[in-house]
């Protein structure tokens, strides 16, 4: 009983130890290549309703801001399927507009920036008088709460 026990344990430990070497180093991920956003808005539809952890470089060509957040988009129109949006926290904003020295939305136009973070689809309902009109379409959003998940280049 105890040679078969003593078994079962090296066998178990042999398999643990097999499936570690086949792991991913740690940070084997932040390595690879920042994706674009075409490929974030991909991969999050395809991982929908979960997103995608990841890095993404884009060129901020649009902003805007609703009572609550600052955006940042890869495309000049927001509405576009291809654009990846950056939604930045009211804290992440401040800290934003301290270290570029003014409204990130401005300052970043036409800049390179790179996010660390997670691309989510978004649903986003046309509303009528304040009602959802049943018309939906998808954004791909990547919440920044805070300003350092955001490099400039």
């Amino acid at each position: 009983m105890k040679h078969a026990a003593l078994g079962l344990v090296i066998a178990f430990s042999g398999a643990l130890l097999s499936a570690c070497a086949t792991a991913p180093a740690p940070g084997a991920a932040a390595d690879a290549a920042p994706l674009n956003p075409m490929q974030a808005v991909m991969r999050a539809a395809e991982a929908a309703p979960l997103g995608v952890d990841g890095v993404f470089e884009m060129e901020v060509r649009g902003s805007g801001r609703d009572a609550f957040r600052t955006f940042l988009n890869s495309e000049a129109d927001y509405r576009d399927q291809r654009c990846l949006t950056i939604a930045l926290s009211p804290a992440a904003a401040a800290a934003l507009r301290e270290r570029l020295g003014g409204d990130p939305g401005e300052v970043l136009r036409g800049r390179r920036i790179v996010i660390t973070g997670t691309a989510r689809r978004e649903r986003i309902d046309f509303t009528a008088n304040g009602a959802p009109t049943g018309k939906y379409y998808y954004q791909t959003h990547v919440r920044v709460s805070d300003a350092a998940q955001i490099v400039v280049r």
